[in-house]
């Protein structure tokens, strides 16, 4: 309301997506920055970086939903991914090739990657129903370690250990993302293009999410993370929200699976290991869970900051070959130190930071 911003008349107006019209500013240049941003002179290596951030920002996502959401945890995350991964690369590879090939279309392959992952989801779920904690984190990790199995030794579909295989191919309705090409009279890299497609998809896909948490199923994985008992004494289906939680999860990790790997142009089997769930794991801690733009954050923190150190080595002289510590080798340790720290001072991870901030600048200057 006019002079009184955070005061609403109805739920709907206090669920939107967009509740204030500062929000709504923001969120506009914001899109226009990153819509901008390929054309401002940035270097391959980046436009790369930042589409991989992208892609990997939908799999936390993904990850957030079941662990955040709906209080499932979860570490089986790179299975999911490898999933969609290999059956994007199946149905839009070569059919002329050794491994499997149907020279499919994006349009086909990019949802059927996804839609496989969930039922895959949906089958691993009903463990959920008796498990909860520990005990189903350890469940969920040995799907990690099944499917390096079948990976490493389904040759035919992966190419095998070592060797591997093209990824899917980013080719829509005859359009080779991965190739150069002019659109309405506007010359694009492949870098550029790769960019565009991934954002595109990131702000489809971090909506559904938003709008997901905000209807009926979202209060339900709430309701089953704060205390699955009292919610099903209230009514809530456990069972259906459980295996809706990890299908819904599962789908945005074969999204994120199939596109992870496009941009390098090279997958294989040993790809999907258990440290692959670890990073994810650590974006959704890091970024803030129970939280979209958290989930974005974090993904943009663990895929940034090794290039940024990698970056910094130049310049810092504890960095580098003539240094104490290796550019790699504190990536690894911010990472652990981080998870700790926000587990235990910041649980909202760096979307809490950001709402602190937020909050003091919004009272200040009564910020007691």
């Amino acid at each position: 309301m006019r002079g009184r911003p955070n005061l609403y008349t109805s739920y709907r107006s206090d669920g939107a997506i967009l509740p204030t019209s500062t929000q709504r500013v923001i969120f506009v240049a914001a899109i226009v920055a990153a819509l901008l941003l390929p054309f401002a002179g940035l270097s391959r290596t980046w436009l790369i970086l930042l589409a991989t951030t992208f892609v990997a920002a939908i799999g936390a996502i993904g990850l957030n939903l079941v662990t955040g959401y709906a209080g499932q945890i979860s570490l089986g995350h790179a299975f999911f991914l490898g999933v969609g991964a290999y059956v994007g690369a199946a149905l839009s590879g070569n059919p002329g090739t050794s491994v499997i090939g149907l020279g499919l279309d994006m349009l086909i392959w990019l949802p059927a990657a996804g839609l496989v992952a969930a039922l895959a989801g949906a089958l691993v779920a009903p463990i959920a129903l008796r498990l909860r904690g520990l005990y189903l984190a350890l469940v969920t990790l040995g799907l990690v370690f099944l499917g390096e199995h079948i990976l490493r030794n389904w040759d035919s579909l992966t190419g095998g250990t070592g060797i591997g295989r093209k990824p899917a191919v980013l080719s829509l309705l005859g359009w080779h993302f991965d190739q150069a090409g002019v659109i309405a009279g506007i010359s694009l890299s492949r870098e550029q293009q790769i960019y565009l497609l991934t954002f595109i998809l990131l702000v489809v896909m971090a909506f559904a999410a938003k709008n997901l948490v905000r209807s009926r199923v979202g209060r339900a994985f709430s309701a089953i993370r704060d205390r699955d008992i009292a919610a099903s004494v209230i009514g809530v289906d456990l069972t259906r929200y459980k295996v809706v939680a990890f299908a819904v999860s599962s789908f945005y990790a074969g999204i994120a699976g199939s596109l992870y790997f496009t941009v390098t142009g090279f997958v294989e089997p040993a790809s999907f290991n258990l440290l692959l769930s670890i990073l994810f794991i650590a974006m959704v801690v890091i970024g803030g869970a129970s939280s979209i733009a958290g989930s974005i954050m974090g993904a943009a923190f663990v895929t940034l900051l090794p290039q940024i150190l990698d970056t910094a080595s130049d310049w810092l002289p504890f960095l580098g070959g003539g240094g104490i510590l290796s550019p790699a080798l504190l990536d690894r340790i911010l990472f652990g130190g981080l998870i700790v720290v926000f587990l235990i001072f910041e649980p909202l991870g760096l979307y809490g930071i950001w709402i602190r901030v937020r909050n003091y600048w919004k009272a200040w200057p009564f910020s007691y």
